[in-house]
């Protein structure tokens, strides 16, 4: 495998570090003081309405406290719990998700030192003062991080506040890249430049470097909106990057990842001050927990998933069992009104059965509201052939001329879903999981696809709230398998509640 030759150090030493980006440490600061400044806010109202605006006092050094100087305290032990959990973390703010379950995990660790700082200390305040403020503060951090994420994404789709990234694979692996990071802007990665290599004639991605080609400029322009200088062959791709501005190097598919020469490519980068990224495809070990370990210069890393345990998915069938109980009896003043309607539309029968592969790969009887004509899979087939889906993964049309007039409103609103609750009582499906396909569609699962199939499957998950049948083939993929990898209850949690806002907006409902 040949790489671009790694410099002496003296070479190193003298070439040029990428620049620091001053908007990034100025966020941090920003964050650091409106987190602080939110939780001794939190802090002094908490006690100022539990009337315990004295101050405490300390039973075991005999001194009392004034309580605006105790919620300051306070607000820096939150700044150092959050510090810890990477709260603060130059990737994080974009992230929806990661940044609730980082700030519950700061909240919950703060809680534990400030009842340490009370004991030790020997402070009578209330323990009930504590756990308000840590509510209503993790509350408050919450919304303040939403309103900052959309700012930084609005600013992030007109390339401000970003880091400029360069991307280095094979021409298929950066046009992958390139639309990921298109559908992605609070991820807070702009394309600088790439640096294409080709694939090897055994299958290897080797970096021979290729020749600036129209058409991949013109699909690159067509992924970003704008064209991208294409690196060529050189000496030292790190003192490159740093004249075109990157900061970040993402690598996507360079199969030699571990090798001698990979390690050494990376270090040459990483003098240059610029950060190098790895991306990672469904099939690799994103998700798992990783450990490493290094015996006598061998490095060795251990793959788990921690989150498929014993208790892990009792958990989840306890989660199951109550979300679902309380679902059915709450729906219900919807569900009797659109049983009612469904009969008198055509008098046909109310419920629809059909046979879905469950985990394991066992069949079962998923019920939904009825929403099309008697006999609708009848003319599935002609349907099919009709519209050019006949080898499509999921035949879905707008417009179906099966579904009724009350079928169409309840699909809108996915209240034909709601019967599958039945099924999550039953044990065939949770709440939350990857969508239970048709036998048909099972005989199609590649071996990676396939451990879909390794959890239940569900009435709502990713695909439910990530544009349902607007989905191609390949994002529904990568979305389950990316589910079973990174499941934990607070992601199903998660899910629900954006499926809520995706039902609201009906987005690929039909």
């Amino acid at each position: 495998m040949r790489v671009p030759r790694v410099l002496p150090l003296s070479d190193i030493t003298r070439r040029r570090s990428a620049k620091v980006l001053w908007w990034r440490y100025a966020l941090n600061a920003l964050l650091v003081c409106v987190d602080a400044l939110c939780y001794a806010s939190v802090m002094i109202l908490v006690l100022y309405f539990r009337n315990e605006q004295i101050g405490p006092y300390s039973t075991r050094f005999e001194f009392r406290m004034n309580w605006l100087l105790y919620a300051c305290m306070c607000s820096i032990i939150w700044v150092l719990c959050a510090h810890a959990c990477g709260v603060y973390h130059r990737h994080v703010v974009g992230d929806a998700s990661h940044v609730v379950a980082m700030l519950l995990k700061a909240s919950l660790i703060c809680t534990i030192c400030v009842f340490a700082f009370n004991y030790v200390f020997g402070f009578d305040y209330s323990i009930y003062s504590v756990i308000y403020a840590q509510v209503f503060t993790f509350v408050a951090l919450v919304i303040e991080r939403q309103v900052i994420r959309v700012i930084l994404t609005a600013n992030r789709k007109k390339r401000r506040f970003s880091y400029p990234t360069v991307i280095v694979g094979s021409p298929r692996g950066i046009l992958e890249a390139l639309h990921f990071m298109a559908q992605r802007a609070q991820l807070s990665y702009l394309p600088v430049a790439v640096y294409p290599i080709a694939e090897g004639e055994h299958g290897h991605c080797e970096p021979v470097y290729v020749t600036d080609s129209s058409e991949f400029a013109d699909k690159i322009e067509s992924i970003c909106g704008y064209s991208l200088p294409i690196i060529g062959e050189t000496e030292d791709i790190a003192e490159v990057i740093v004249k075109l501005g990157g900061q970040t190097v993402m690598i996507t598919d360079l199969p030699q990842r571990f090798s001698d020469e990979f390690n050494a490519f990376v270090i040459e980068l990483e003098t240059a001050s610029l950060e190098v990224v790895l991306m990672t495809s469904p099939g690799d070990v994103s998700g798992h927990s990783i450990r490493m370990r290094s015996i006598q210069g061998t490095s060795l890393m251990t793959v788990t998933l921690p989150q498929y345990t014993p208790v892990m998915k009792f958990g989840k069938r306890v989660f199951d069992i109550v979300v679902s109980t309380g679902a059915i009896i709450v729906s219900s003043i919807v569900t009797i009104p659109v049983a009612i309607a469904i009969k008198m539309t055509d008098g046909g029968p109310v419920f629809y059965r059909q046979t879905r592969i469950g985990v394991n790969g066992k069949p079962f009887q998923m019920v939904k509201f009825r929403s099309m004509i008697v006999d609708a899979d009848k003319y599935k087939k002609d349907l099919a052939e009709k519209t050019g889906q006949e080898g499509r993964f999921i035949f879905k049309m707008k417009n179906d001329p099966r579904v009724t007039r009350v079928g169409k409103f309840i699909r809108k609103y996915s209240i034909d879903e709601i019967p599958q609750f039945l099924n999550v009582l039953k044990g065939d499906m949770s709440v939350v999981g990857p969508r239970p396909p048709l036998p048909e569609e099972y005989e199609r699962y590649t071996p990676l696809y396939a451990t879909r199939m390794l959890v239940k499957p569900g009435i709502t998950g990713p695909w439910q709230i990530s544009g349902r049948s607007d989905l191609s083939e390949e994002e529904s993929e990568a979305l389950d398998v990316t589910y079973v990898q990174e499941w934990s209850i607070f992601g199903d949690f998660l899910i629900m509640l954006r499926t809520v806002v995706a039902v609201i907006r009906h987005k690929g409902a039909y």
